[in-house]
């Protein structure tokens, strides 16, 4: 690690933790109804209300929220579905972009629903603007309302006792969107401008390059199939080019909800390694800062709405270190550089800058890789496919501890929240006590719901993997043999199954085989664990609270913070050892062989 890496990683915790309390504590208010937003919006609240025949005052059960959140979402992905499929004709279609396919439409609407983003197409050569837009773009927003108001709803089952209900699923999607997306992107958005991001509706541009571009033509017969020689190989022709095509469109504005809501994907296929969507090293912070800011803020939303922010800070802690290791890791590894090139004669002194844009280089890269695969974003600027075997091994770990160190907006805390009780689940038994958090005694159903919420994701990633690697259509997209093509499909559905939606760039995944199968993988990645993580607020909330006692087991203090980290990594990360060793963790050991 150099002085560079440790003061960008020092700048960047220092500002993110000044932010926690004064977003945290808003977010509560606006949760709350209470505080300046509600007071300014509240009569187009209340249109909204009426207009959909929505009564704000009647509470909802934990079955009756569960069922609002489906229908909300299923409904997304319909309309999603239907712009792909529709887009040739409908309008802000500049470059006549033709209908998507069916299987890959089935993925993208999916994928945007639940928040992962995994995206097996061009933006650019793809989606128009409408569908970028009023697809993509208004799911980035409801996507991320989903998860926040997934958490409000768990939290308020830790505040409450003997009660039915858990809040609105309407209300709470209206106000989390209207005063916390909706303001915070607009912001974002203008200043994402100001750096150099396009926003606008223009056809794209054919311009003239400083330095001629040399190529290699495929010859195609006259029925326009490719030609091929003898071998079987395809018959190209020399060509030069001197004009470029750029592409254009409203990209800003889908940028700054993609950070802010952790939702990842990009409007080009070069994602947040495009000079459009990422053009200065500013803008490259502020987007990584932007990613940690709700999930962080929602820790200290916790605390104060239970009564007591001494457990918001301590889940934030337990958060924050595991951060720390993972962040220090991907930039020491990647700072190495590739011994089998040293043999060779190249100076790596350097470190590894395969696959790394060079406004931005292997710090930003790798704090970048870490802060992405942990919030469940998806976003990149660096090629993942490119790191070093150990370098890759850190994002591909940070989406294995089940997205819950800082993780999604909302999905991160209730994640977190969910291995705070296996915690003192398993501290009880160790005791020989009753487990108890915040008041609440944790029974067996509290435990049912709990093993649900933790074992849906290993169980689709495993048995995907499994099946990928011993199918044709599964082996057909793998671009490298080998340890690394087995990393590379291990990645595809650790990334879609925690709604992360990053990629290693490496697997050619938009086959019917890999869009059916990561679309399954991301709905019940994502949905199996929020209807567990329901049931248990509902559980929860018709509980009764205990009084504290002398046997009462602190979870504000180190010591659980030191339990909480030891469950997330042994409960969440033990999973998946034997395919971590299959993967990365031999292609580094065959990489610094002798022979």
């Amino acid at each position: 690690m150099n002085n560079h890496a440790w003061l960008m990683l020092g700048l960047y915790l220092t500002i993110l933790l000044l932010t926690v309390k004064p977003l945290g504590s808003y977010i509560a208010d606006v949760m709350e109804g209470r505080g300046f937003a509600p007071r300014l919006g509240g009569g187009f609240e209340a249109l909204l209300y009426r207009l959909c025949g929505i009564r704000k005052d009647e509470e909802m059960g934990w079955l009756k929220y569960v069922f609002a959140i489906l229908i909300f979402n299923v409904l997304g992905v319909l309309a999603v579905y239907a712009l792909q499929r529709l887009q040739v004709w409908l309008p802000l279609n500049p470059q006549s972009m033709a209908n998507v396919s069916a299987d890959s439409s089935f993925n993208t609407a999916i994928s945007f629903a639940t928040n992962t983003n995994w995206q097996g197409y061009a933006g650019e050569s793809s989606m128009s603007y409408l569908t970028q837009m009023l697809g993509l773009t208004v799911q980035n927003f409801f996507s991320a309302a989903t998860g926040i108001v997934v958490v409000i709803a768990l939290i308020r089952g830790f505040a409450r006792h003997t009660a039915k209900t858990i809040g609105n699923a309407w209300v709470d999607l209206t106000r989390i969107t209207l005063y916390v997306l909706l303001p915070m992107s607009l912001v974002f958005a203008i200043f994402l401008v100001g750096q150099g991001v396009i926003q606008n509706f223009d056809g794209y541009k054919d311009v003239t390059t400083i330095e001629v571009t040399k190529y290699d033509n495929p010859k195609v017969d006259a029925a326009g199939q490719p030609l091929k020689d003898e071998k079987g190989n395809a018959v190209t022709a020399p060509a030069t080019t001197q004009t470029q095509t750029l592409a254009m469109g409203p990209v800003a504005s889908q940028e700054a909800i993609k950070m802010l809501g952790t939702n990842g994907g990009g409007f080009f296929n070069a994602n947040s390694a495009h000079p459009y969507e990422n053009p200065t090293p500013l803008a490259n912070f502020l987007q990584m800062l932007a990613i940690f800011l709700i999930p962080a803020a929602l820790c200290f939303t916790f605390g104060r709405m239970v009564g007591d922010t001494r457990q918001g800070w301590a889940v934030l802690a337990a958060m924050t270190l595991m951060f720390v290791v993972m962040a220090v890791a991907a930039m020491y590894f990647e700072q190495q550089g590739n011994p089998q090139l040293g043999k060779l004669g190249v100076d790596m002194a350097g470190g590894n800058m395969e696959g790394k844009e060079a406004r931005f280089g292997i710090t930003d890269s790798g704090l970048f890789a870490t802060i992405t695969t942990l919030a469940s974003c998806g976003a990149v600027n660096a090629m993942h496919d490119s790191f070093m075997p150990l370098g890759g091994l850190v994002p591909l770990t940070s989406m294995m501890l089940g997205e819950v160190v800082f993780g999604g907006v909302g999905s991160g805390l209730y994640g977190m929240l969910v291995f705070a009780i296996m915690a003192v689940f398993i501290a009880g038994l160790m005791i020989g006590r009753t487990p108890e958090y915040l008041g609440k005694k944790i029974e067996a159903y509290e435990m049912k719901m709990v093993s649900i919420a933790i074992l849906v994701t290993p169980l689709l990633v495993l048995l995907g993997t499994a099946v990928a690697v011993m199918v044709a259509d599964g082996i057909a997209g793998i671009a490298n043999p080998g340890a690394h093509g087995f990393s590379e499909i291990l990645y595809a559905f650790t990334s879609a199954a925690n709604n992360n939606g990053s990629a290693f760039a490496g697997l050619s995944a938009n086959t019917p085989f890999y869009n059916i199968m990561t679309a399954i993988a991301m709905w019940f990645g994502r949905f199996g664990v929020i209807v567990a993580v329901l049931a248990l607020a509902g559980g929860l909330a018709a509980k009764k609270r205990i009084a504290v006692s002398a046997g009462t087991m602190p979870t504000h203090g180190a010591l659980f913070v030191t339990l909480l980290i030891g469950t997330v990594l042994l409960v969440g990360a033990l999973n998946y050892v034997p395919a971590l060793a299959l993967g990365p963790v031999i292609e580094h050991l065959v990489l610094f062989t002798t022979h």
